[in-house]
């Protein structure tokens, strides 16, 4: 086989993984069209794919790997994913950040893009429960130091809750939960492991689960930033309904189907990339 069929294969598989992530599952005979391919070189890249435990075929097709509900991924695994979409979500959230105000920022990867959106946003207070964030705005601050200016006017101010480690680099348990409830938010900017009309938001991790539900209740305005592929899916535990959350900003990749799901719930849908998202918040 030559090289430049093996980097066809590649680009087409590329595309079917893409397929199946975007969709929620994609079809034999819709992929022979779209790729131009037969039947039997369609099999062949599902039956590889599958292999590498990056889809699961179906009679017909394929769909996503189905995850162990408690599997819980860490920060380096994720942080390559969608990039692009978290990149949007994030300049959208940042607009909902006023000058001055007091935010909580739980952990993730959405959650790492949007503080470095907000290192232009003046006098905020930043309270976090993700070493990631907090490295985010101590970096900034120690570049500054290192190129000898001062420390800029209105500065955000970042506070880090203590507590034990989780995969993804958040902190969590009896003292995160102290120091989240003494405290009063004007906004929360939440990213999730999971969200669905049944589940609400959930994760896999039980104590990064009760950490969150006193950042929810603590917070007088809930904003949870997460991109298409998390919808649908349920973690281990719940900690928060849709009915407690006030806006949800995803990307363009959300489906028409989840569109209308949540055009029937309490959450505003702000979905960052699109038309609609050009005017501020």
């Amino acid at each position: 086989m030559s090289d430049s069929h093996n980097l066809l294969a590649e680009q087409r598989r590329a595309l079917i993984l893409d397929e199946v992530r975007r969709r929620g599952g994609v079809r034999v005979n819709e992929l022979t069209r779209r790729l131009s391919v037969s039947d039997m070189t369609v099999r062949r890249d599902l039956d590889a794919l599958a292999r590498q435990g990056m889809l699961e075929k179906v009679h017909g097709g394929a769909v996503p790997v189905s995850e162990p509900s408690a599997h819980e991924p860490g920060f380096e695994a994720k942080s390559g994913l969608e990039l692009s979409a978290k990149e949007d979500i994030a300049r959208a959230a940042a607009r909902m950040a006023p000058p001055g105000s007091a935010i909580a920022l739980a952990g993730g990867t959405t959650a790492f893009a949007l503080a470095q959106q907000l290192l232009e946003v003046p006098e905020l207070t930043v309270v976090t429960n993700s070493v990631r964030v907090a490295d985010v705005f101590y970096g900034a601050q120690r570049a500054e130091a290192s190129g000898g200016a001062e420390p800029r006017p209105g500065a955000p101010t970042v506070v880090l809750t203590g507590g034990v480690r989780t995969p993804s680099d958040t902190l969590v348990g009896p003292v995160a939960d102290a120091a989240i409830r003494s405290l009063h938010f004007d906004v929360l900017f939440l990213g999730v492991h999971g969200i669905s009309v049944e589940a609400g938001l959930s994760t896999p991790n039980l104590a990064e689960a009760e950490t969150n539900r006193h950042f929810v209740r603590s917070a007088r305005r809930v904003v949870v930033v997460a991109d298409h592929t998390k919808w649908g899916t349920v973690g281990l535990s719940s900690f928060a309904s849709l009915d407690e959350v006030d806006v949800l900003v995803t990307d363009a990749g959300l489906s028409a189907g989840a569109r209308a799901e949540i055009s029937e719930l309490p959450p505003e849908l702000l979905v960052a990339g699109e038309p609609a998202d050009d005017t501020d918040c």
